[in-house]
């Protein structure tokens, strides 16, 4: 199962590698991985996917406090969360294709971020499943090149 932790930690170098460094040395494979400076800026927040049963999770947890770089971890797994991903993916075009690639980019809510005789650029954001099916309608066509975030998240407003 996938599991999303949100760790805030100190916003120094060497951070990333220590934490990092954590899931190499046990063995932990990390899925996605992203960081970002908070509100404040000695602070930043890494959201990680991490594939595991709950008694790994809760090693991974118990570890991460361990660090003393991290101030918090919390496991959105069972939260209500928004996730979000980001895609930049440049789609082979042709004349006869065009048309119908911007069609689906316009269904998918997408943004043509940049156009070439050949190729265009599109920029997608939305959950996992929905980035994923965006690519795969993507196929047919060709995909130059891709580039993709991994998951970020917060928890829901009450109310």
């Amino acid at each position: 199962m996938l599991h999303t932790l949100a760790v805030l930690v100190e916003n120094n170098p060497g951070v990333l590698a220590r934490v990092s460094g954590l899931f190499a040395r046990r063995a932990y494979n990390i899925d996605s991985l992203t960081v970002c400076q908070t509100e404040n800026p000695t602070l930043s927040l890494m959201t990680i996917v991490v594939e595991g049963d709950t008694q790994v999770i809760q090693q991974v947890i118990k570890q991460l406090h361990k660090l003393v770089v991290v101030h918090k971890v919390t496991n959105l797994t069972n939260e209500s969360i928004v996730d979000r991903e980001l895609a930049l993916i440049r789609v082979k075009v042709r004349p006869e294709t065009r048309a119908e690639i911007l069609q689906i980019v316009d269904i998918f809510r997408g943004r043509v971020v940049d156009l070439g005789r050949q190729t265009l650029s599109v920029e997608v954001t939305g959950d996992e499943q929905k980035i994923t099916a965006f690519i795969r309608a993507m196929k047919s066509f060709g995909i130059a090149e891709l580039v993709r975030t991994g998951r970020i998240a917060i928890v829901r407003s009450e109310g």
